[in-house]
């Protein structure tokens, strides 16, 4: 069983309409019934909650974390970013949706600015699957189409990606690099671009299908924790004799 934890700033939801009629009860619940099934133990966390809802206990205890935030990036407090880092580092997974590119998290892990372009017009998304044999994209077609998303657009300011899992096209002729994997420490990061809060992305079975595979791509290998610091050989030396 791999232990999810959904983190949802869950603000749009409560202040704007447009959103609340999508996702009445929340993205993160939303994202929680479609993945049920796929063997995942699943809790959820939001923004107001004590400590964001991720203290020590729930993220030691979860093998994968998911994040989708946009509002409210800046209340997400230094302490919690901190600490959802060093458990990247330990080994935790996670999967970064959509404007999670600006998460106070992510932008740690990455070391950029993590900045796009963008343009918010409904447009059709085609994302692009470039790498058919990896886990991520098992089960996937050659393309997902959405028929409305925000457009993201290069140049996309993250490090070179360890795998380039999907691409997409839009409308306006932009092109952006949709599905990267990178790797922290003993952790995995997904970043996924799909899922603005005022379409139904997170409804469509082939995009929940990538945020499953994801899932299990990024859960923790078993093994000790790395080690650090002084260490003594790992073979006792030998007298040298002279004579």
């Amino acid at each position: 069983m791999i232990n999810v934890t959904i983190w949802n700033e869950f603000v749009h939801e409560n202040i704007h309409d447009e959103v609340k009629n999508v996702y009445p009860e929340g993205i993160h619940l939303a994202l929680a019934k479609g993945l049920q099934g796929n063997g995942f133990a699943i809790t959820t966390a939001t923004l107001d909650q004590p400590e964001h809802g991720l203290t020590e206990s729930v993220l030691n205890s979860t093998d994968v974390l998911i994040w989708w935030g946009h509002l409210a990036h800046d209340r997400v407090s230094d302490e919690i970013t901190a600490r959802v880092v060093r458990r990247v580092q330990e080994g935790m997974g996670l999967i970064v949706l959509h404007s999670g590119h600006f998460s106070k998290p992510f932008k740690a892990l990455m070391g950029t600015s993590c900045d796009l372009k963008w343009r918010e017009a409904g447009e059709q998304e085609i994302l692009w699957n470039v790498n058919p044999s990896h886990p991520i994209a098992e089960g996937i077609d050659a393309k997902i189409i959405l028929q409305h998303e925000e457009m993201y657009g290069e140049f996309f300011d993250i490090p070179t990606p360890d795998e380039l899992v999907f691409i997409s096209n839009f409308e306006g002729g932009e092109v952006f690099r949709s599905g990267c994997t990178f790797r922290r420490g003993r952790g995995k990061v997904f970043y996924f671009r799909p899922g603005h809060e005022t379409y139904p992305t997170y409804y469509q079975p082939e995009i929940i299908k990538v945020i499953a595979n994801g899932i299990k791509w990024a859960c923790p290998a078993a093994g000790k924790a790395l080690q650090f610091g002084n260490m003594q050989p790992v073979r006792a030396l030998g007298k040298v004799t002279v004579g």
